[in-house]
């Protein structure tokens, strides 16, 4: 199967992190994973195919036998960067109708000016109801200010204070209040009462489909390539691992909130991978020294994108460390423990790629710039295992719109596959 245009429509399936949990379980349970219930006090397990969710966070995995000495493991993360609308986000200035908003993770704000955007994400409701809500034509758009007004704006550079210049504009004002408004078009999406709303977790999202683009159709365009190209990696790299050694057990595990640190329920210094692993081990009937065991022989790969050389800035980069737009996966490696990549993690991941004949780069970002973190420092600490840092090459990262090739998604897709196949 050609992998590109069902990343496209997954993409396109997951405008914010609730939705690409949904895709990811969607396309799980139609390969077959049986949902388990966390709150169940046994989940009865024999050889099959398993995912549990939790919010936004999904972990699946294959048990190919009921004996398992050690696990497989690829962790990415479904969040990305962009604007969120806050508890009490609609308003009225000057004649208009506007949305506030607060900047999710480390976003490039200029790049959410002048878009249409769409919104998405959960209504809640008072009897405990949860309902998507997807607004999938232009509602809002963030206007940036003319140059009439800020001529300096081209020698200076364009600076957004956040709180005050990123409040998109929804309608115009006509009288009535801005938040009850919003609520009856909350409703109305939602197929609810208005009066039953007791909040909501939703993102603007920009509305342009991810398309490739290219003289070759070489490049992919989408925003939230950073990072669901990984979990859509991971998903195929699961969906090929039902054949391999039988007491290896393949782990997908996708996590919500790395952009801000992975700090939460759902993120990876979350409990979920951990208790999910345990209880693996206890329904087999494991002991706590087996189960520690297959832990410590667990090697993970962290799949998060990473930093292309951008032929416009050549010199933000480490000169021996240049990755390159479609000369494949890229393993990255710093010292600060940003990246958890060992020597004796990327001996392996080299030996593994070579073997596969799949290329692969190396990424150090320069010691005079910080240097940016994925969930694989976080589960490294979380779990006591060894972690490599892998991901495709990209450019305009954190951006609304990114750019990513074709090509290097396909050889990320067979890395993960090998790694995961045990």
């Amino acid at each position: 199967m050609d992998p590109i245009p069902s990343l496209l429509a997954f993409l396109d399936r997951s405008p914010c992190p609730a939705f690409a949990a949904d895709s990811l379980e969607h396309d799980l349970r139609a390969a077959g994973f049986t949902a388990l219930e966390p709150t169940a006090p046994r989940w009865g397990l024999a050889p099959g195919k398993y995912l549990v969710r939790s919010g936004a966070a999904v972990v699946a995995f294959i048990l190919r036998s009921a004996t398992v000495r050690r696990y497989a493991l690829v962790g990415a993360h479904m969040d990305s960067p962009h604007l969120r609308l806050k508890p009490n986000a609609a308003h009225a200035c000057e004649g208009c109708l506007q949305l506030g908003v607060e900047v999710y993770g480390g976003a490039l704000t200029n790049s959410w000016l002048d878009r249409d955007l769409g919104l998405a994400g959960t209504v809640f409701t008072m009897e405990g109801g949860q309902h998507r809500v997807r607004i999938s034509r232009p509602l809002a758009r963030v206007a940036q200010l003319a140059i009439h007004l800020d001529r300096k704006i081209n020698d200076e550079g364009l600076k957004l204070n956040p709180q005050l210049h990123l409040a998109p504009l929804w309608g115009l004002d006509q009288g009535t209040e801005a938040g009850d408004e919003f609520l009856a078009l909350l409703a109305r999406t939602a197929g609810v009462a208005a009066e039953t709303i007791t909040g909501h977790d939703l993102s603007l999202v920009d509305l342009t489909p991810a398309s490739l683009g290219g003289v070759r159709d070489e490049f992919i365009f989408a925003g939230r390539l950073d990072n669901l190209a990984s979990c859509h990696a991971g998903l195929l790299a699961l969906l090929a691992a039902t054949e391999g050694p039988a007491d290896t057990v393949p782990v997908l595990a996708c996590f919500d909130h790395e952009e801000v640190g992975s700090q939460s329920r759902d993120g990876a210094e979350g409990g979920l991978l951990a208790t999910t692993l345990e209880r693996v081990a206890l329904d087999l009937g494991q002991d706590r020294g087996a189960h520690l065991a297959a832990l410590a022989g667990i090697l993970m790969i962290s799949a998060a994108m990473a930093h292309a050389a951008h032929p416009n800035y050549a010199d933000r980069h480490e000169p021996r460390h240049k990755p390159r737009l479609g000369a494949g996966p890229v393993l990255k490696a710093n010292h600060n423990q940003r990246y958890a990549t060992s020597g004796a993690t990327a001996a392996h991941l080299r030996g593994l790629a070579r073997r596969h004949g799949i290329p692969l780069q190396d990424f150090v970002t320069r010691s005079d710039l910080g240097c940016g973190s994925t969930i694989g420092p976080a589960c490294a600490a979380r779990l006591g295992v060894a972690v490599a840092d892998v991901g495709a090459p990209m450019l305009s990262m954190h951006s609304a719109r990114e750019c990513a090739v074709a090509e290097d998604h396909q050889a990320y897709v067979r890395l993960l596959t090998a790694h995961l196949a045990g």
